[in-house]
């Protein structure tokens, strides 16, 4: 009996740890199914089918400011990334100028913080920028493979990443390490998904951990140059972490600094095909990327590049678009998923779907025409908008609502 009595009790211990392990939640969220699995320190949100819901914050009709085309503006010439300072101010990246650039909290004013060189304080293409603070700046230079650090408009220090060629910066963790994961690959390859990395730069020792890789580009269909509608995999860092995304999978993984996954949210979506329609238009922003790309080059030249590029976007009419654009992350921890659209990189996504650090679908936030968002944060959106005539300024929009 007491060999029983021990057995029951190991089976009561056995299966309370079982519980405490796994614990299940079922709800609904914006009439769809969504359960919650707490498994092994892995949060699991999966939502039965896709919540439609429009998110309780918005854009206002007009932004704060708009900086650029004002007497007395700097003049942008190729606006890439940007952050945003705790009382407003901005910081931005002109790679064609290769300065950077801050404006005052009002958009008012505006002073040159780096100039084109190499020399300490001095930048050559500067792909990510990072606010660390007031008045503290983490600049990324692709070209001279260093990060450097402003603080108070000066240099606070220098770092070399050259260890870690080919992969981008991402963000930086609670215990100031860079998160990186890879951003070049070559086409041609033979396996389905090429593998990315992601990886974690000490910038005190220069160690560089690959923490975890990942499913990075597809392969491109036989007979193409490229892919206009290829799935690719999508890392960003978001308040210290990495958020990994696949633009066909809809699903979103976070993973701490180490790789260690922690959440991971999932719904249910199909992807709609490419069709002729969805092209009208293209054509024009087509060109004027050539034109970017290739500065001095004749006309014909262009035409010969623009129609070799609509056809390879007719040739895979029919095929499945990506569920969303590239994802970024803001202070609060959100996810923000812009949609997706042919041809509209250089033009900002219709609308956003936003999911918060915890997994819960925020819903669908509408974008102002034009914008193509730079940060979120402190209840600030900067962006790039284009207006009527195709001119580039920069703005902030206060979110209103919840």
């Amino acid at each position: 009996m007491k060999k029983n009595r021990d057995a029951a009790a190991l089976v009561i211990v056995l299966l309370g740890m079982s519980l405490a392990a796994c614990q299940h939640d079922t709800r609904t969220h914006a009439g769809v199914s969504v359960q919650v699995e707490d498994s092994a320190g892995v949060r699991i949100v999966e939502y039965v089918g896709t919540p439609i819901v429009n998110a309780s914050f918005q854009f206002p009709a007009q932004p704060l400011y708009r900086h650029g085309t004002n007497p007395g503006d700097y003049t942008f010439q190729g606006i890439h990334p940007g952050t945003i300072l705790p009382d407003g101010s901005a910081v931005i990246s002109d790679v064609f100028n290769g300065e950077l650039v801050v404006l005052s909290p009002d958009g008012a004013s505006h002073e040159v913080l780096a100039k084109p060189g190499e020399g300490p304080g001095e930048v050559g293409y500067v792909g990510a920028v990072y606010a660390l603070g007031q008045d503290r700046v983490l600049a990324a230079d692709r070209h001279l493979d260093r990060v450097t650090v402003f603080a108070g408009g000066s240099v606070e220090r220098t770092v070399d990443i050259r260890s870690a060629h080919g992969l981008g910066v991402l963000g930086i963790s609670s215990s100031g390490q860079l998160l990186m994961a890879t951003n070049t690959f070559r086409s041609g390859f033979e396996e389905q998904w090429l593998p990315g990395h992601m990886t974690r730069f000490d910038m005190e020792t220069s160690a560089l951990d690959t923490v975890a890789s990942y499913d990075f580009a597809s392969r491109t269909p036989p007979g193409l140059r490229w892919d206009p509608i290829g799935a690719f995999g999508r890392v960003a860092g978001v308040a210290g972490q990495f958020v990994y995304t696949r633009s066909d999978k809809p699903e979103v993984t976070w993973r701490s600094p180490d790789g260690t996954v922690t959440q991971i949210v999932r719904w249910r979506a199909e992807a709609a095909p490419l069709t002729e329609e969805l092209l009208e238009g293209m054509e024009a922003g087509l060109r004027a990327g050539n034109q970017m790309a290739n500065p001095g080059a004749a006309d014909a030249a262009i035409d010969r590049m623009t129609d070799e590029d609509m056809a390879v976007y007719r040739a895979r009419i029919g095929g499945p678009m990506p569920l969303f654009s590239i994802p970024f992350g803001d202070v609060e921890g959100w996810v923000w998923l812009p949609s997706w659209r042919p041809g509209a990189a250089r033009e900002g996504a219709s609308h956003y779907t936003v999911i918060s650090a915890d997994g819960e679908w925020l819903g669908t936030v509408e974008g102002p025409p034009g914008l193509r968002i730079l940060d979120v944060a402190h209840g600030l959106v900067l962006g790039v908008q284009r207006d009527e005539m195709d001119v580039e300024s920069v703005v902030v929009y206060e979110i209103v609502g919840e």
